[in-house]
C-alpha cells in the first residue's frame, strides 16, 4: 500500500514515517500543498494522510483538487477539533478525521480498517489459484481449497502484503495477535509448509534471513 503523507511538523512527520515502514506501508512524506501536487503528478497512491493547516494553504482546498484529479482515500490529521471542522471534512469526502494529539497505533487502526474496505469484494488471482478477500476463501479451478482458520489467515496476510516482504518476525506477531498465544519460530516454517502443500503451487516465496512474499 502507498500512501502520501502531508505535514509540515517534521517530529510528527519522520515518527510515523518509522511506523508506517515497520507495517509494510510504503510512504512518502512532503511538508507542503506544492510538493503535494508535484509528487501526485507523477504518482499513484492508496491512501493519503493530510494536515489540515499547511504553511502555504488549506488541507480542506487541496483535498478537493486532489479529488478532482483522482479519488484517493483520505484521513484528515489534524490539530483542529472543532465540530465544525470534523464535519467539514467528512462531508467533502474524507474517509476518516483524526485530531492531534493521536497515538501511532490509532492511526494504524484506521489505515488498516480503510484497507479492509478496499479489499471487499475483490478477487486476486494468482497462477490459477483464487482468492476471494471478501469471503476469505481460496479456490483452486473453481474447488475450494480447505485451510484451518490460523492458515487462512496467515495466507491473506501475505495476500495483503502481496509483492511485499512478510518477516518472520511480524507473522508471529499476528499469530499472537489472533491467537493469544506465543509461538516458537519453527511454528512459522511447519504452517508454511502445510499451506504450500494445500494450495500444490510455489506461490508462497521464501527469502532466507528475511521472511516470505506473494508475487502478483
Amino acid at each position: 500500500m502507498k500512501i502520501l503523507f502531508v505535514e509540515d511538523n517534521p517530529t510528527i512527520a519522520k515518527g510515523l514515517c518509522y511506523s508506517l515502514a515497520q507495517n509494510h506501508y510504503d510512504t512518502i512524506w512532503v511538508d507542503s500543498c506544492l510538493k503535494a501536487r508535484e509528487i501526485l503528478s507523477k504518482n499513484v497512491f492508496d491512501l493519503l494522510l493530510l494536515d489540515v493547516t499547511l504553511p502555504d494553504g488549506n488541507g480542506f482546498q487541496l483535498y478537493q483538487e486532489i479529488q478532482d484529479m483522482v479519488k484517493i482515500p483520505t484521513i484528515f490529521l489534524t490539530a483542529k477539533d472543532e465540530e465544525e471542522d470534523v464535519i467539514c471534512g467528512l462531508e467533502l469526502g474524507a474517509d476518516d478525521y483524526i485530531t492531534k494529539p493521536f497515538s501511532t497505533k490509532e492511526v494504524l487502526l484506521r489505515i488498516s480498517k480503510i484497507l479492509s474496505r478496499q479489499e471487499r469484494g475483490k478477487k486476486v488471482i494468482i497462477e490459477g489459484i483464487t482468492f476471494d478477500v471478501d469471503k476469505q476463501t481460496v479456490y483452486s479451478d473453481g474447488v475450494e481449497i480447505v485451510l484451518t482458520s490460523l492458515e487462512r489467515k496467515i495466507l491473506f496476510y501475505l495476500i495483503q502484503n502481496k509483492n511485499k516482504v512478510v518477516t518472520r518476525e511480524s507473522l508471529l506477531d499476528k499469530i499472537w495477535e489472533w491467537t493469544g498465544n506465543d509461538v516458537e519460530d519453527n511454528t512459522i516454517t511447519v504452517y508454511m509448509k502445510r499451506i504450500r502443500k494445500k494450495l500444490e503451487k510455489e506461490i508462497i516465496i521464501t527469502l532466507k534471513g528475511m521472511g516470505y512474499r506473494i508475487d502478483e
